[in-house]
C-alpha cells in the first residue's frame, strides 16, 4: 500500500508582500524592479530546504491571485473596495514572481474569478477526501476555517486532514491554536469573522462588533444564524439593536468570508509532486536577473563571478566629494508642507479602526509612542500616533489626564482595547513598521504584549549613510530633530514645547489632547516622509548592505537585550561603596597632608594653583579660562616626574568616579519590578559603528584592575543559573594582520603564538616582560595612528626613541605602513573609511587647515575600517545567536550584556557545556560568509555565578 501522501499549498501572495516590504528597492541588469522577486525567491528556497528536511512532505503547489476582483465582487460590489493598487514597482515584479516559481519546477496554479483562498480551499479539501494530509502555508486568518477538517476517504481511504504553517513564526496552527485565537474551533471561525467584518477587504460584518464579542455570541448561541435569531431576546442596548438591525448585512458578511471548496482543479494534483530541484531552469532565472549569491548557493558557493548590479553594486566614484555637501542633502519631492492642524485625534474605537484598515492598505506605516518616562522599562505609555502619509497622521491618546484621581479625563479609547486591536497590524509581516529610534518603541509595546515586525527605523537609516558627516548650523546627529531640519527643511516641535521645563514642566499624559495631537502625530508624519527619502539612499550610496546584513537585524536582539536585563547584587554594591568611601577618605587625608593643608580636590582651579603655584611642579598649562589645566595626561606626566600627589589624585579620581557611576549609581538603577538592571543600547552612539551603553554605563568598568574586578563581582546570575563571558582575543589585531597583509602577524595567529611575545621578537630580537610590555603598548597604538610624542609618553621615553620605535615597526611590518598611508589617501579622496562590511564613517575635517583638526582626524581615519569592522563582526554574531541557541535547543540561554569585544549571557548552570561550542562557533564565524578572513578569529569563554568570576 502506498505510504501517506501530504500535500503543501503555499499561499504564494503572502509571501510576495512580505518580500516587498522585507528588501531594499534593488534592480536586475536590465534595470526592473527585483526587490520582491529577490526576497520571493530566498523564501521560497529555504521552504524548499525546510520541507526536504522535514518529514513527509510529498506534494507542494504555490497558489497565486489571478486579479482583483472575484465572484465576491458580485455578491458585494464594495467588497475589498478600498485597497489601492499595489506600489508602482511592485507591479512589474509578479510575472517575475511567477518565473521564479516555475524555475523552482513547482506549480504555479492562478484562476480567473476566484481568490487563492478558494483553490486552496478547493485542492484542501480534495486532497484530503483523498486521505492526503494537506499542510497550508499561511497564517491567513480566513484560511483557518479549514484547519482540523478531515475528509472522508474516497473508496475506503481514511480522510486526511489540514494544518497550516506560519514561516514567519515558524508555528504550526492546529485546531487547539485556532480555538486560542478566536476562541472557537475551525468550523465556526466565518461565524466570527461574519460578525466582526473585515476592513482589510472591507467585510462590512456588524457596526461595533469586535473580535472578543463575535467570539463569545458564537460561544454562547453556537453559530451565526442562533445568535442572529436570539437577538430580539436580548438585553437592550447597542448590541442588541445592531444585531436585529444588521442581520442582512451579517449574513452577506459570512458568504463573502465562506470559502469556495469545489472550484475546478486546472492541474491534477499528482503534478504537485517534490522532486529535486533540476538546476539548469533555476539558474537561468538567477542568471538572467544577477542574483549572484543564490548562483553560488545553488552550486555549492562556485558560481560565476559578480557584475557589477544594484544588488552587488561597484564601489561608488567619490572623488572630490565635499562630505558636508552632495547626499546628506536632498531635493524635498513634491510633498505638502507639514501642517500641524492636519492631523486627527483618534478617540472613538471606530475611527481607530478606520486607520488601522488604511494602513493595511498602505502596506507601510509610520509609528511613534509617546510615554511618561525615558527609560523604556518604566515609563508608563501615554498614546501611540500613526502616518500614512504626508500630513496623513493621527494621535491615539490612551492615558490622558491630570494625575490626581478627581481631574477630568478626556475621552479616550480604553488602553486594552486599542492594544487589542493594533496588535495584530503592528506583527502583521505584510506591513511594514518604520520608526525613529523604533527600538524603543519596540520595547515599550513589548511590554503591552505587543512583538512589533518588521521594521526600519530612519535613525539606523541615517547613521548608516552620513556617519560622521556634519552640516554647517544643523550638525551630524541622528535624532529627529536634526535629520527633519537637515532633509525636510522643517523645525520640529520640541517636548520642552509642549511639556515645558524646570518645575512647570507637565507629564505628556497632562499635555490637552490637541496640543499632544501636533507633537506626536507629527513625529510619525516627520519619520514617514524621512523614510521615504533615507531608503532609496540605501541603494544608491552603498548602505544597503551594512543596514541590512549587519544593523537593522541587530534591533530587535538590542532591544530584547535590555528587556532581559541583569541582575546584581545590592548588598554586595553597598559594601563596595562604602570600602569606596572609606578608601577615598583615606587619601584625602594623604592629599592633605602632603599638601599641607585642605582644599578642594574636585575643583579643577583650586587643583591646578596648589599644584603648579603652591607646590611648584613644573608644566602648568593656562587655558582661555585662566585656569591650569590638570586634565589625566597632565597628571600622568606629573606623577611619572615622580610627584606621589599627583599619583594620589588620580586615584582618588578614579574611586570617586567608580563610586558615583557604578556602585552608587547602580544600587538606584535597579528596576523595582523585575529586581534587574536594564541599561539602554545606542546603535548610533560611536561614529566607527561600535554600541554605546548608558542610563547606566556598563562599558567603561575597568577591565584588568582590582577594583573593575571588584565591581562585576557584584553583576550575578539568578539562583541556579550562572554568568557566561565570551570575549573576542585581539580582533582588532587580527584584523589589522588581515586588512594590511601582514604575513608575521598572520603566521602568529595561525600558529597560536603570543602576538605581542611575536612583536618584541621582531622588534627588539629577545622577549621578556618589558620588551613584551613594550610591544603590547606599540601594537595598539599604531592602529590608532598615534603620533611619536603620544608613543613616548606611553613608554616614559624621548620623543626620538619613540619615532625610532615606530620606524622599527614599519620597517619589520611594512604592511601597517601600506595600510596606513593607503587609508590616509582614500579617506582624503573620497571623504570617508569603509570597513569590511561596506559601513561608512565620514571625516569632513581631514583637510583641514587647521593642524590639530586635521591630526585628530587621520588618527580616528586610520583605526575605523579596523574597529568598525570589529564592530560590524560582533554585531553579526549577536543577530546569529539565539536562532543558533534555539537550533541546538538552547532558547532558554539569555543574551544579557555587550561590552566592546565581549558577550555575556545567562543560562541553567547545567547548560554550559552544552552552549559553549554553539556561542564559541557562532562567534568565530560571523564575518562569513561576507567576509573570508585570513586569520581566526579567537574566542575565550568563561563562566561562574558572577561576571567577574566568569573572566
Amino acid at each position: 500500500m502506498e505510504s501517506k501522501q501530504h500535500l503543501y499549498l503555499v499561499d504564494g501572495s503572502a509571501y510576495i508582500f512580505r518580500a516587498y516590504h522585507r528588501l531594499p528597492p534593488l534592480t536586475n541588469p536590465g534595470g526592473t524592479p527585483v526587490g520582491a522577486v529577490y526576497g520571493y525567491t530566498t523564501m521560497l528556497w529555504k521552504l524548499a530546504e525546510d520541507l526536504n528536511k522535514a518529514d513527509g512532505p510529498t506534494h507542494l503547489a504555490v497558489i497565486l491571485d489571478k486579479a482583483s476582483t472575484s465572484f465576491r465582487n458580485d455578491l458585494y460590489d464594495q467588497y475589498k473596495a478600498h485597497r489601492p493598487p499595489p506600489p508602482e514597482d511592485l507591479v512589474p515584479q509578479f510575472p517575475l514572481i511567477r518565473d521564479a516559481t516555475r524555475a523552482f519546477s513547482l506549480a504555479c496554479i492562478e484562476e480567473e474569478g476566484v481568490e487563492a483562498d478558494d483553490i486552496i480551499a478547493s485542492y484542501a479539501r480534495a486532497a484530503t477526501r483523498r486521505g492526503w494530509d494537506v499542510t497550508i502555508v499561511s497564517s491567513d486568518k480566513d484560511l483557518m476555517q479549514l484547519v482540523g477538517k478531515c475528509g472522508q476517504g474516497d473508496d475506503g481511504v481514511e480522510g486526511g486532514c489540514i494544518d497550516m504553517l506560519d514561516t514567519m513564526k515558524n508555528q504550526r496552527i492546529d485546531v487547539p491554536e485556532v480555538i486560542e485565537k478566536f476562541g472557537v474551533p475551525p468550523e465556526k471561525v466565518g461565524d466570527v469573522l461574519a460578525l466582526m467584518g473585515d476592513s482589510v477587504d472591507n467585510v462590512p460584518g456588524v457596526f461595533g462588533v469586535g473580535p472578543k464579542t463575535a467570539s463569545k455570541l458564537i460561544q454562547d448561541y453556537g453559530d451565526l444564524e442562533a445568535a442572529l435569531a436570539a437577538a430580539p431576546s436580548m438585553k437592550k442596548g447597542k448590541l442588541q439593536e445592531r444585531l436585529i438591525e444588521q442581520a442582512d448585512m451579517a449574513r452577506l458578511s459570512k458568504e463573502l468570508v465562506t470559502l469556495k471548496e469545489d472550484c475546478p482543479l486546472p492541474i491534477e494534483m499528482e503534478e504537485f509532486r517534490l522532486i529535486a530541484i533540476p538546476p539548469e531552469p533555476l539558474a537561468a532565472f538567477l542568471t538572467q536577473h544577477g542574483f549572484t549569491s543564490l548562483l553560488k548557493r545553488l552550486d555549492g558557493g562556485h558560481g560565476s563571478p559578480e557584475r557589477a548590479t544594484q544588488l552587488h553594486p561597484s564601489k561608488p566614484v567619490t572623488a572630490g566629494v565635499n562630505p558636508i555637501e552632495g547626499a546628506a542633502r536632498q531635493d524635498l519631492p513634491e510633498w505638502p508642507k507639514i501642517d500641524l492642524d492636519a492631523y486627527t485625534c483618534v478617540t472613538q474605537t471606530a475611527d481607530l479602526e478606520a486607520w488601522i484598515a488604511r494602513a493595511y492598505d498602505k502596506r507601510l506605516v509610520a509609528i511613534d509612542t509617546e510615554t511618561s518616562a525615558l527609560d523604556a522599562m518604566r515609563a508608563d505609555l501615554a498614546g501611540i500616533s500613526m502616518a500614512l502619509g504626508p500630513n496623513e497622521a493621527c494621535y491615539i491618546p490612551l492615558a490622558h489626564g491630570g494625575s490626581d484621581m478627581f481631574a477630568e479625563r478626556p475621552e479616550q479609547i480604553p488602553l486594552e482595547t486599542a492594544i487589542a486591536l493594533l496588535k495584530p497590524l503592528l506583527e502583521d509581516d505584510a506591513v511594514l513598521k518604520v520608526g525613529q529610534n523604533i527600538k524603543y518603541d519596540l520595547n515599550v509595546l513589548a511590554r503591552h504584549g505587543i512583538h512589533v515586525a518588521p521594521i526600519d527605523d530612519t535613525m539606523i537609516m541615517s547613521f548608516c549613510l552620513d556617519a560622521g558627516r556634519q552640516i554647517e548650523g544643523i550638525g551630524g546627529g541622528h535624532g529627529m530633530d536634526e535629520l527633519a531640519e537637515r532633509h525636510l527643511g522643517h523645525k520640529t516641535l520640541t517636548f520642552k514645547d509642549i511639556c515645558g521645563t524646570g518645575k512647570k514642566a507637565i507629564p505628556f499624559g497632562e499635555v490637552p489632547l490637541d496640543r499632544a495631537t501636533r507633537y506626536a502625530a507629527e513625529d510619525a508624519d516627520v519619520t514617514w516622509r524621512l523614510h521615504q527619502m533615507l531608503k532609496p539612499r540605501l541603494s544608491h550610496e552603498g548602505g544597503t548592505r551594512i543596514y541590512e546584513r549587519v544593523d537593522r537585524p541587530l534591533i530587535p536582539v538590542v532591544a530584547q537585550m535590555e528587556r532581559h536585563g541583569i541582575k546584581v547584587d545590592r548588598e554586595k554594591l553597598a559594601g563596595l561603596s562604602k570600602q569606596f568611601a572609606e578608601a577615598v577618605a583615606a587619601l584625602e587625608c594623604e592629599i592633605f597632608a602632603m599638601c599641607g593643608f585642605e582644599f578642594t580636590i574636585g575643583s579643577p582651579k583650586q587643583l591646578g594653583d596648589v599644584l603648579f603655584d603652591k607646590l611648584g611642579y613644573k608644566g602648568g598649562r593656562k587655558g582661555k579660562s585662566g585656569m591650569y589645566s590638570t586634565d589625566q595626561a597632565i597628571l600622568e606626566g606629573l606623577a611619572g616626574q615622580g610627584a606621589e600627589v599627583a599619583t594620589k589624585v588620580l586615584e582618588w579620581r578614579q574611586l570617586t568616579k567608580l563610586r558615583s557611576t557604578y556602585t552608587e549609581a547602580l544600587q538606584a538603577a535597579i528596576n523595582p519590578d523585575t529586581g534587574r538592571v536594564h541599561t539602554s543600547y545606542s546603535l548610533v552612539g560611536a561614529q566607527t559603528g561600535r554600541l554605546s551603553s548608558t542610563d547606566p554605563n556598563l562599558q567603561n568598568i575597568p577591565i584588568r584592575t582590582e577594583i573593575g574586578r571588584q565591581i562585576r563581582e557584584c553583576f550575578v546570575a539568578e539562583p541556579g543559573h550562572v554568568l557566561l563571558s565570551a570575549d573576542y582575543s585581539q580582533i582588532e589585531l587580527r584584523l589589522a594582520a588581515h586588512m594590511a597583509d601582514v604575513p608575521p602577524l598572520k603566521e602568529a595567529f595561525e600558529q597560536g603564538e603570543d602576538i605581542h611575545s611575536r612583536t618584541a621578537m621582531e622588534m627588539f630580537g629577545t622577549v621578556d616582560r618589558d620588551t613584551r610590555g613594550r610591544a603590547k603598548t606599540i601594537n595598539f597604538a599604531i592602529l590608532y595612528g598615534i603620533s611619536r610624542w603620544g608613543l613616548a609618553g606611553r613608554l616614559g621615553t624621548e620623543s626620538d626613541e619613540a619615532q625610532a620605535m615606530i620606524d622599527r615597526y614599519f620597517e619589520r611590518f611594512p604592511g601597517i605602513q601600506r595600510y596606513i598611508v593607503s587609508t590616509l589617501e582614500t579617506v582624503r579622496e573620497r571623504g570617508y573609511s569603509e570597513t569590511l562590511f561596506g559601513r561608512k564613517t565620514w571625516f569632513p575635517r581631514i583637510t583641514s587647515k587647521a593642524q590639530a583638526e586635521r591630526a585628530g582626524s587621520e588618527r580616528a581615519a586610520i583605526n575605523a575600517p579596523i574597529q568598525g569592522t570589529s564592530a560590524d563582526i560582533i554585531k553579526r554574531a549577536m543577530a546569529r545567536m539565539q536562532p543558533a541557541l534555539t537550533e541546538a535547543g538552547l532558547s532558554h540561554v539569555r543574551m544579557l550584556l555587550q561590552v566592546h569585544d565581549e558577550l555575556v549571557f545567562e543560562l541553567p548552570e547545567g547548560d554550559v557545556a552544552a552552549a559553549r561550542p554553539v556561542i564559541e562557533r557562532v562567534m568565530a564565524e560571523a564575518a562569513l560568509p561576507a567576509v573570508t578572513l585570513d586569520v581566526p578569529l579567537g574566542v575565550e569563554i568563561g563562566s561562574g555565578h558572577s561576571w567577574g568570576a566568569a573572566h
